[in-house]
């Protein structure tokens, strides 16, 4: 069972956060960023799997999830404000270095803004199932504000958890794997709707654009790896796109990259799940590669 410890944020927000111990302290670190929904939790048959290949875990929850506090302005969280607060978490540990940043969903867009505005301090940067803008800059449907209306309404989490999880496994997976299924729901449980609606602030904010910051991830890290559930929508063929972008960008830098996108077969948005074997696979070797 993972150990979690909190620090207190400069607005006085608490950060839950895990640092494992193993296998030593001088292994490299692996940041582990979840999606909207999950808490840090969700990671928990990830984290052995990489202590074994040799690499300490490093977790955080969102805002409002877990035993993660929330702004007083819950429209003011962001992807840049969400950066800064892992940025205060290294430099609260006193972690100069990350070997790698593994995002799924908001925990990948984060990882784009936060490898592009504090370069440097990530080597690897793993982006998986995530969108790349808000409803507003994509012309598209808000489908967060209903959400979080109807959260609102009913004074819980509980029907947005339940559709989150169909939307994320389908009922065939679910009742196949009533174990993970129950696990998940459980600790879902732990969103609050604050922590929802701060969250989804995020995800509908003009300020949520990472296409221009696609050609700038190669100025902040040494190589990228793009991974995705094959039953995760339209985002193999987003994503596709984006991994062109993210290449262009190594290669203007003068880097040699050949950005590579690994497609999860039969799983869906948070492909380390329901896509658990194939996703290691996926992920560990390029964690594991020598740099160029």
């Amino acid at each position: 069972m993972a150990s979690f410890q909190k620090i207190t944020l400069p607005d006085g927000r608490a950060l839950a956060y895990s640092l494992s111990a193993e296998p030593s302290s001088e292994s490299p670190i692996v940041l582990l960023a979840n999606s909207l929904c999950a808490d840090a939790t969700s990671w928990d048959k990830v984290v052995p799997v990489l202590q074994a290949a040799g690499f300490r875990t490093l977790r955080y929850d969102q805002p409002g999830h877990g035993a993660s506090g929330v702004p007083a302005d819950l429209a003011s969280t962001t992807f840049d404000s969400i950066a800064d607060d892992v940025r205060v978490l290294l430099e609260s540990l006193d972690i100069s270095k990350i070997h790698a940043w593994v995002g799924v969903s908001m925990g990948a867009a984060t990882g784009v803004v936060f490898v592009t505005k504090f370069p440097g301090l990530v080597s690897r940067l793993v982006v998986c199932d995530t969108i790349t803008c808000s409803p507003v800059n994509e012309g598209a449907t808000d489908l967060f504000g209903p959400r979080v209306a109807a959260a609102r309404k009913e004074g819980s989490m509980d029907s947005i958890i339940q559709g989150t999880l169909t939307r994320w496994f389908g009922d065939e997976w679910m009742k196949s794997n009533p174990e993970e299924t129950s696990r998940m729901q459980t600790l879902m449980r732990s969103t609050t709707v604050d922590g929802f609606e701060a969250c989804c602030a995020a995800l509908r904010s003009p300020t949520f654009d990472l296409r221009p910051l696609f050609a700038k991830v190669a100025s902040g890290v040494d190589d990228a790896l793009l991974v995705v559930g094959s039953k995760d929508a339209n985002l193999p063929q987003t994503m596709d796109t984006m991994r062109e972008r993210i290449e262009e960008g190594f290669q203007n830098a003068g880097k040699t990259r050949k950005v590579l996108l690994k497609v999860i077969p039969d799983a869906g948005h948070v492909c380390y799940i329901d896509g658990l074997e194939r996703f290691c696979e996926a992920v560990v070797p390029f964690l594991e590669a020598k740099s160029s």
